[in-house]
């Protein structure tokens, strides 16, 4: 291992399993208490972000806003502006998706220092369907200026880029899941905003991924192992800024890339490891991801397996890169 992870990651019957919002709730609650700057504000979802741990440790700096994600927006922007460090929560496909414009204009481009914190991300939402799937949000928040994009792996460390974000000064938006994820990461898993980790090292092909499909990537990796491929997995957590040296620097050494996210393949981390591979080194590159289309209901497992985000398609895609290496 190259960096400290669970020792029961090989085996999943025995792996914690929490919704990365878990860490995100905790994140929170640490945040508040180290800082009394810090408030949350909510959309009327504050159990299922779990916002609510917040609100009910610190009453007094969380503020319901109702259904409005737009208003929300702007009311954290001039709190920020202020001096306050305010983290926005609700659904991804409403915040970034709905209120865009007022993160462009009132927290972007006035360098407001606002968290926007997007629950409910990637097709793992499962029966809530295509219009609460929200597969798009990691493109839209990355094209904005100042914007930091953050994509933990599984509750700790979601919890990690929680506190990280609070600490950092600047526009920061982070996904998080509703399902239950396995925990591969450790209190001593280093979590650096703008540092990819090598979760698992190889010399053939490189695995980038985030979310929860960096579980699926060392699961993907074991399989390899048994044609006598060696996988090197990168846990890609910040998408913006992008970690360009380990990513040339994997381009070098393995030759080729399989980029895996539960997201669109369309400009999302895919698209972000591309933009540097093909100014640095550029080899063959293969997608795991949304295949331009909406998603549908249905469990979350049955989902990442129709759209081919699982351990066996990020497999086949690597299977692919080498062929093109030859």
């Amino acid at each position: 291992m190259a960096v400290p992870l669970n020792e029961n990651m090989w085996d999943p019957d025995t792996l914690e399993r929490k919704p990365s919002r878990d860490g995100f709730g905790k994140g929170l609650v640490a945040l508040g208490e180290k800082n009394p700057d810090v408030y949350v504000l909510c959309c009327d979802l504050t159990d299922s972000t779990r916002a609510s741990w917040f609100k009910e440790k610190f009453p007094e700096r969380f503020i319901q806003v109702g259904v409005a994600e737009q208003n929300m927006a702007g009311i954290a922007a001039g709190m920020a502006l202020e001096g306050k460090i305010p983290f926005i929560a609700s659904y991804a496909v409403f915040s970034p998706g709905r209120n865009w414009d007022q993160l462009r204009v009132s927290v972007c481009y006035s360098n407001a220092n606002v968290k926007i914190a997007g629950c409910h991300a990637g097709i793992s939402v499962g029966p809530d369907g295509a219009t609460h799937q929200a597969l798009e949000d990691i493109a839209i928040a990355r094209v904005l200026p100042r914007m930091t994009v953050l994509v933990p792996s599984d509750w700790l460390e979601a919890q990690k880029a929680t506190i990280a974000c609070g600490e950092m000064n600047g526009p920061a938006y982070f996904r998080f899941g509703r399902e239950n994820v396995n925990t591969i990461t450790v209190e001593d898993t280093p979590f650096r905003v703008g540092k990819a980790e090598t979760f698992y090292d190889g010399s053939d092909v490189t695995i980038v991924a985030n979310g929860l499909m960096v579980y699926e990537s060392l699961m993907a990796a074991k399989q390899l192992e048994k044609e006598n491929i060696s996988a090197r997995v990168i846990n890609l957590h910040t998408v913006k800024p992008i970690d360009r040296e380990a990513l040339e620097k994997a381009a070098r050494e393995t030759g080729g890339i399989v980029v895996a996210e539960e997201h669109q393949v369309q400009a999302g981390t895919g698209s972000a490891v591309a933009e540097v591979v093909s100014e640095t080194y550029p080899v063959p590159m293969r997608y795991v991801g949304m295949p331009d289309r909406f998603g549908e209901s249905g469990q979350p497992k049955e989902l990442l397996q129709k759209f081919g985000m699982t351990a066996s398609q990020i497999a086949l895609k690597a299977t692919d890169v080498l062929k093109l290496k030859k």
